[in-house]
């Protein structure tokens, strides 16, 4: 392991630098050293050390990459093999079958198996994998006929954010020719289906609904959205089968360097700083291994704080770009990776924010994240039954686990490796925020209020 490889090298100085040194004050200063620097690390008492962690080929899959390049992982006592899986059914089932000891993966997984949509398990959420990182792309044809009813600037580029009032017009064409308009997401439960659902229906679009007996979620719909795995996102737009999609990078910077699509909006600009991936493992784990559940976050902790230093993000690039990880060229993951968005080819604008890794406490799993994806679920139907306030903080309460994020950062301070006031003060709930594309208040403390506040999908009455 590195961490032990490290320390015996320091013991080795040591005894080098001791037999050298004739007077006692160098030995003792030499000793205290690197006596600090062996015990730096507080290494728990693992229960279960060779772990096997799963993840997409994603830009955000980073920290998992980087906790084991950077040797984050053997500090801790673990090792670690990551491997990329082929789609996010196959994650989830190796997860609860327990296949895979975590994996990177889309924040309403564990919030869909704890709450009854799709196949149900108890797992559990201590570290959120970032936040932003995602984008709207749409085809080429497509594009020209939005780029007519989107106001330009100045400069004569396209004004930012591009609202789906400017795709109404393109819908209505299809329609009218007799043609379904289709797009692409990564997953029924995952942020891209609830993103692109939120930016048709701020513009009135109807993006369907599920039922108990309908899981495609398309009743209703204007634009019929269904799955496609991230990598082959581009791949199926350039085949026509879909018009536009809603997905993670690198695949929308992928489309601009292919020269078949252009990204329209991104999801920091349909929600500010929203969550993103999350690591999952089983309830069963954690407490089977609640030292090696402490120890997993402590690394992540550390890769999130490694990635969002600006100096290292070209660094974080080249190992992204291995083939064992996301496997993109360099070029396309620096577009979005060094501070950057590329929307029409040429049209590169600063996004500093696009990928946060660690900023604004993006590590932490507030409750009022998971709750934002309870509260879509019941607002398109995959929760087919209205449930009182109280039970989406029981539910979220039962997945999210800040925790074991916590004891992981007050042992990560205690180290010297982050600042005590990176722990943020905090019940678990964010505060109400108006920072989304249309403007709605969002307070994770109110759901059912917020649930009723949107035109388009289901509405509640309060019940107890």
């Amino acid at each position: 392991m590195k961490s032990l490889l490290t320390k015996s090298a320091l013991v080795l100085s040591l005894a080098i630098a001791l037999s050298a040194c004739g007077s006692k004050e160098k030995k003792k200063a030499i000793a205290e050293t690197v006596v600090a620097e062996v015990s730096k690390t507080k290494t728990l008492d693992i229960e279960k050390p060779q772990l096997t962690f799963g993840f997409i080929k994603l830009t955000d899959m980073a920290p998992l990459a980087i906790a084991k390049e950077k040797g984050f992982f053997e500090d801790e006592g673990l090792f670690v093999s990551v491997e990329a899986q082929s789609n996010w059914k196959n994650i989830l089932d190796r997860v609860i079958d327990g296949q895979l000891d975590g994996s990177h993966m889309l924040a309403g997984q564990p919030i869909a198996a704890g709450a009854g949509f799709g196949r149900q398990a108890d797992l559990v959420t201590p570290f959120s994998m970032d936040l932003n990182g995602n984008g709207i792309t749409v085809s080429n044809d497509v594009w020209s006929k939005m780029k007519a009813h989107v106001p330009t600037g100045e400069d004569g580029k396209p004004v930012h954010p591009i609202k789906a009032e400017a795709l109404k017009p393109v819908i209505t064409e299809y329609k009218n020719s007799g043609k379904p308009f289709k797009m692409g997401m990564v997953f029924p439960v995952s942020t891209h289906n609830y993103e692109i659902r939120y930016w048709l229906a701020a513009a009135g679009i109807h993006p369907g609904m599920y039922t108990a007996d309908n899981v495609q979620g398309q009743i209703d719909a204007e634009v019929l959205l269904s799955v496609t795995p991230p990598p082959q996102m581009p791949a199926t737009l350039e085949a026509g089968t879909i018009h536009g999609y809603c997905v993670g990078e690198p695949w929308n910077q992928q489309a601009v360097f292919k020269g078949i699509g252009v990204p329209v909006v991104t999801n920091y600009d349909i929600w500010k700083n929203n969550p993103e991936k999350v690591f999952v493992m089983t309830k069963k784990f954690v407490e089977d291994y609640p030292n090696t559940a402490i120890a997993v976050t402590k690394a992540l902790i550390r890769a999130g704080k490694w990635l969002d230093e600006p100096s290292n993000r070209s660094e974080a690039v080249k190992i992204l770009s291995m083939s064992q990880y996301v496997g993109a060229p360099e070029e396309v993951l620096a577009n979005s990776m060094t501070g950057t968005f590329e929307f029409e080819k040429g049209d590169k604008r600063d996004m500093p924010d696009f990928n946060v890794f660690y900023k604004y406490n993006a590590t932490y799993p507030f409750y009022s994240d998971g709750i934002w994806f309870l509260t879509q679920m019941r607002r398109w139907g995959q929760i087919p039954e209205a449930k009182p306030a109280a039970w989406y903080a029981e539910t979220i309460n039962n997945i999210y686990r800040p925790d074991i994020w916590t004891k992981a950062a007050k042992l990560l301070v205690e180290e010297g490796n982050i600042p005590a006031a990176d722990i943020p003060t905090t019940d678990g709930y964010k505060p109400a925020t108006a920072d989304f594309i249309d403007g709605t208040t969002y307070d994770g403390k109110d759901p059912i209020s917020y649930i009723n506040s949107f035109k388009i999908g289901n509405k509640d009455k309060a019940i107890q």
